[in-house]
């Protein structure tokens, strides 16, 4: 059995060698989704929203020779960098010339390359900022505050290239802080999701390996055994390989939820071993026998991991059933290793003990703490002599906790989780404050017919009047659209003249189309080099039918965000008649935080059916409603009081804290199920007399409980040194839920089946 073992674990390791990070952040979306459909539109009409890496300065003396040209060297050193497609900045701004005679339009490069003359450079300056096109898009002339715009390749930021990418552009970068002495802020979306995603990877790794050491002092503490310690770890070890060869075997990659089941796999594998150890160790106290021992453990422990990890399973499998591609393949990696990981304690733990010598007098030690015996001395007083006084207890804890869910509430950022003082953050604030955000917003404007965009101005001056709308609010940042750069190509035409930058009329058109359609100049090359004129092909599609704005946005949150798109809605319908306009919100940012949305009500959805499979389950190992109505208190109180206390201290629901009741179900189900199948399986020694039978109960699980739920607490409560909110409260509001969940199982549990006996 150990070398079939172990020939399957040398094809695991090969397997899962092999997985590989998703850095799709759509798939949360199932692919009927409005949303997701609106997405998939957009990027086929104007190519993958990938953002832009966005770098921020603020300096009055900005126009001087020395600050000017440091910015013109970062400009060109990052347009060296690999796979950054573009820069936009003020020293590399073009203007858009009338040429009269060829009656076409030329781009000319505003400033120099480099300024020695201070005159020089302010004569240029009046220039740029005589072109409204660049106002508040390249700079903010209330705050002194400039941009520069990178734009990155849209297949290395999706891939694992990306952390080199963003460390390459942030060289140069570095580099102009130190030589100029202007302290430089970055943000966009690439940039974020970077960075973020790295710093999560890290303390992740870190994190488990701090929960895999500190598990292991624990249980080394209990056991008093190097052994027992290694093969528990060696259990867990197998189970997370396993899971990652799961996902290779199934096409899957890692992604912002399977990236958990690591994790998870030491919540469920840590209770395994402790039982199968406990009841091996009790058993040979008992008997004296190494062999008998082992048939004891199997027998007894074996049954009752079988369902416990069964009930587990079905907890996370059930997100198998869902229509999220994420919440999907999370359920299926999970409820397949749950199960395999009971498959592995029960060949691993029992062959290995049957080759190892019988435990000394050391190991067993622990089962006779008088420190414990005390406690559940004490337990076993509260069950029978203070039954209201914990029915008391229990009732005004729960209904503190249901007051503080009405507190509860559901919101997701896109920088969730950081510190407020993280440079992240308030580099995020500084370009809120001076560019009203950095987050992608992209609106379609669909005129429904070919050409619809271009037959007449009517369409340009319902998405200028729409453009302004949106500027209004203090949401969002300036607009884009082809309309911007007809407005550009108008001021060019009337000689740069400030009060021409406005939508072309009818007649403005007329004489406009000549420019806009040139072909090339005498020398073969294409007129239409201009900035605006690029702007307008990107704006635009094919068939000009469709037009886009683009906006940058503040991280308003899951909750305001739709507010604030259906004012826009509302907006747009007014300007927009129905009939002739299709107007459609989309981008990065809608489909992020409508994931972070749909992974909300897919757990909470997901825990629901949970719930009612675990209790069939319940229902078909003890074919007693009253039992299962005793099984199933016990494990709703913790969550309410988890979700209350949530409340009560503020922490939103989000991913990371929603699954914290995932996390805790499958572990207080858990211990349920061990306490009731060891109470089922003593009641025929004791003549079903039940107050005997919940006696030698307690005494039998309670320490096997306790010492589970010591080391499960040890092993989360180090993710609450994370710098991440989400990390710090899943570590401890799953700690909370393991001590309200072993004191629910220990106490109000036995009162239960003493309450339902006595009516029987």
């Amino acid at each position: 059995m150990l070398v079939l073992l172990m020939a399957v674990n040398a094809f695991a390791v090969y397997k899962a060698i092999h997985v590989k990070i998703s850095y799709d952040f759509s798939r949360a979306i199932p692919t009927d989704n409005p949303k997701y459909i609106d997405f998939q539109a957009f990027k086929q009409k104007f190519g993958e929203d990938v953002g832009t890496v966005v770098v921020g300065i603020e300096s009055k003396d900005f126009f001087t020779p020395k600050t000017f040209n440091a910015v013109a060297k970062l400009q060109q050193n990052l347009k060296k960098v690999p796979d950054v497609n573009d820069v936009l900045s003020v020293p590399d701004a073009l203007n858009i010339l009338n040429d009269t005679l060829a009656k076409k339009f030329r781009t000319k490069h505003i400033f120099q390359n480099s300024y020695t003359s201070p005159a020089a450079l302010d004569i240029d300056r009046r220039v740029f900022e005589n072109l409204p096109f660049y106002r508040g898009l390249l700079y903010n002339p209330a705050t002194n505050c400039y941009l520069v715009g990178i734009s990155v390749n849209k297949d290395t930021i999706n891939s694992k290239s990306r952390t080199r990418l963003i460390q390459s552009v942030l060289q140069p970068i570095h580099d102009f802080e130190k030589e100029s002495g202007i302290t430089v802020h970055i943000s966009g979306l690439p940039y974020l999701r970077t960075i973020i995603g790295d710093r999560i990877k890290a303390e992740m790794n870190y994190f488990i390996l701090g929960s895999f050491l500190l598990s292991a002092f624990t249980l080394f503490l209990f056991f008093r055994s190097i052994s027992a310690t290694i093969m528990s770890l060696l259990v867990v070890g197998m189970g997370v390989v396993w899971s990652l060869a799961t996902m290779v075997l199934c096409g899957y990659n890692i992604t912002l939820l399977t990236a958990l089941i690591p994790p998870l796999i030491v919540v469920i594998g840590i209770p395994n071993c402790i039982y199968f150890l406990n009841k091996y160790h009790t058993a040979y106290e008992d008997t004296g026998d190494k062999m008998e021992a082992l048939k004891v453990m199997v027998g007894r422990m074996g049954i009752v991991t079988l369902f416990c990890n069964i009930a587990a399973a079905i907890g996370f499998a059930v997100f198998a059933f869902t229509r999220s591609n994420l919440l999907r393949e999370f359920g299926v990696v999970s409820g397949i290793n749950i199960m395999l990981l009971f498959v592995i304690s029960l060949v691993f733990i029992p062959s290995v003990l049957s080759y190892l010598p019988p435990p000394k007098a050391k190991h067993v030690k622990y089962l006779n703490n008088p420190f414990l015996e005390q406690v559940l001395v004490r337990i076993e007083c509260w069950v029978f002599a203070h039954a209201k006084w914990v029915y008391v207890v229990t009732i005004t804890i729960t209904l503190f906790s249901i007051a503080g869910i009405f507190r509860l509430k559901s919101e997701g950022f896109i920088v969730d989780d950081l510190p407020k003082k993280d440079k992240i953050y308030t580099d995020l604030k500084w370009f809120e404050s001076n560019f009203e955000g950095v987050m992608p917003l992209e609106i379609m404007v669909d005129t429904k017919k070919k050409k619809g965009l271009i037959r007449n101005t009517r369409p340009l001056a319902k998405i200028d009047e729409f453009s302004q709308y949106i500027n209004d609010k203090p949401e969002t940042g300036r607009p884009l659209s082809f309309v911007e750069g007809l407005k550009f190509a108008k001021q060019a035409y009337f000689d740069g003249d400030t009060l021409s930058y406005n939508v072309p009329a009818d007649v403005d058109m007329a004489f406009l189309g000549s420019y806009l359609n040139a072909k090339s100049d005498s020398s073969g090359k294409p007129a239409n080099n201009n900035a605006a004129l690029k702007l307008m092909s990107r704006f635009i599609d094919s068939n000009k039918q469709v037009a886009r704005i683009s906006v940058n946005m503040k991280d308003i949150g899951s909750r305001q965000l739709p507010i604030f798109l259906q004012d826009l809605e509302n907006k747009s319908h007014e300007i927009f008649d129905t009939a002739a306009y299709k107007v459609t919100f989309t981008g990065s940012s809608v489909t992020f935080l409508e994931g972070s949305s749909f992974i909300i009500k897919g757990l909470r959805d997901s825990i629901c059916w949970a719930f009612l499979l675990i209790t069939l389950c319940m229902l078909y190992l003890f074919r007693s409603f009253r039992i299962v109505v005793c099984s199933l208190i016990p494990n709703v109180i913790p969550l309410v009081i988890t979700a209350g206390v949530m409340g009560w201290v503020g922490i939103t629901l989000k991913p990371s804290t929603v699954l914290v009741f995932s996390i805790a179900l499958g572990i207080a189900i858990d211990v349920t199920i061990r306490f009731l199948i060891n109470y089922k399986q003593e009641l025929p020694h004791y003549k079903e007399e039940v107050a005997p039978t919940l006696v030698q109960t307690i005494k039998h699980t309670g320490i096997s409980i306790i010492y589970t739920s010591l080391v499960l607490i040890a092993g989360f409560i180090i993710f609450c040194f994370s710098s991440f909110g989400g990390t710090i409260a899943l570590g401890w509001l799953t700690s909370l839920t393991l001590v309200a969940g072993t004191l629910t199982n220990l106490v109000l549990l036995p009162v239960l089946i003493m309450s339902m006996a006595k009516k029987k």
